[in-house]
């Protein structure tokens, strides 16, 4: 017998690990043969990916209008593709700009929708839960509230916990990341994430190269003595575009391509910007600064649109500000290197953040969220009826 077709797609870097991980678990439980669209560790995976998440990863208003003829073209091969390979069921990861237009037109096909990592609409345009409840059959969430938002709105929804808490640990020592690197074990290693888009690159870069900058020339004169400073390049993304923003500032710092977690985990203090990335930091318990910045009109829409105070997940989780949040006007250099200077002058002030990054932790659900999700949507491709 054939494998049975699935459509698999994930539009971010964040979905794309965890798709790619579903996907071989998925392999372990039925035969299937999965195509979509979607990232490297997708396709490492064995998904054919017949559209590049890099080509519709964008965030935003303005990003997305100037984006408009690339996603078209991405959109019309995907449609081809499922049109001619009739799949049995679509797992939708997270991406609602893009997966909620596509899970109408799979309904209308007569293709059930699984949402895998539903969509945090609780914080951000709370009534397009509805849009959820018409077009899908399952909604797969990995924070705990959010079972409760999904199902009050009349969406099955399962909490499986959170996919990171499997896989986030640094397979290298302190002392082994600062020797493959050429670092000083002894000094302090401040992490900077500026983001895994290159729209975040944009925004990003210009406020944190000034920062750096800064800090790394009052390192002699301070009175915490010297930092080193490591940028992480996020999958997707290359040394050279993180270099077409440093300028003079690129030989006195160091980039380090897959080994964020090693990296976090050797970290006095990070610098991240808000996302996934947020929740990695405090799953190795790193005392962090929380960045981001988005267009001007997009942020004008946010703030008109947002039913949360709070934006970085951490803080979301913990109900309180437990890590500095610089968004949007706030994220400015000079604000960056008050609060990250701040944490490198207190080990106090880093010890209090790290107790309460610990208390996030347990609120991120046991190990085997990924085998959990694939149970679930394994038994429903073997059904084959609807839930």
């Amino acid at each position: 017998m054939a494998p049975v077709p699935v459509l698999i797609s994930a539009g971010e870097a964040s979905g794309d690990m965890y798709a790619a991980r579903l996907a071989l678990a998925l392999r372990r439980r039925v035969d299937v043969g999965l195509f979509g669209m979607g990232g490297p560790r997708m396709r490492e995976a064995g998904v054919d990916t017949v559209v590049d998440a890099a080509e519709v990863g964008v965030l935003g208003v303005v990003e997305i209008v100037r984006k408009l003829p690339a996603l078209r073209r991405a959109w019309k091969r995907l449609l081809s593709e499922i049109e001619r390979r009739r799949p049995a069921l679509a797992i939708l990861t997270d991406f609602p700009a893009f997966h909620l237009r596509l899970s109408r037109v799979l309904r209308r096909r007569h293709i059930r929708n699984v949402y895998f990592v539903c969509p945090q609409f609780w914080a951000w345009r709370p009534w397009r839960v509805r849009l959820v409840k018409r077009r899908f059959v399952r909604g797969l969430c990995i924070f705990p509230f959010e079972e409760d938002f999904y199902r009050k709105a009349g969406v099955q929804t399962d909490w499986i916990g959170h996919p990171l808490v499997d896989s986030v640990r640094a397979s290298i020592t302190r002392e082994a990341f600062a020797q493959r690197y050429g670092l000083d074990p002894r000094l302090p290693i401040v992490a900077v994430l500026p983001g895994s888009r290159p729209s975040e690159l944009a925004h990003h870069m210009p406020q944190l190269v000034p920062a750096v900058a800064l800090m790394n020339s009052t390192n002699s004169m301070n009175s915490s003595g010297q930092r080193q400073f490591v940028f992480a390049v996020a999958p997707g993304l290359t040394k050279a575009q993180l270099k077409a923003y440093m300028g003079a500032l690129a030989p006195a710092v160091t980039m380090v391509e897959d080994a964020t977690y090693e990296l976090l985990g050797s970290a006095e203090v990070a610098i991240v910007s808000s996302g996934t990335a947020t929740i990695e930091a405090a799953l190795l318990g790193v005392p962090m600064v929380v960045v981001y910045r988005v267009a001007p009109f997009t942020a004008w829409v946010v703030r008109h649109l947002a039913r949360t105070r709070l934006f970085a997940m951490v803080n979301v989780l913990a109900g309180k500000e437990v890590v500095p949040e610089l968004i949007q006007d706030a994220f400015t250099p000079e604000r960056v290197v008050r609060e990250t200077e701040r944490l490198l002058a207190s080990a106090e002030d880093r010890a209090t953040m790290r107790r309460e990054l610990a208390s996030v932790r347990e609120k991120l659900g046991p190990p085997g969220a990924i085998d959990r999700a694939a149970d679930i949507i394994a038994e429903m491709i073997r059904n084959q009826a609807p839930v």
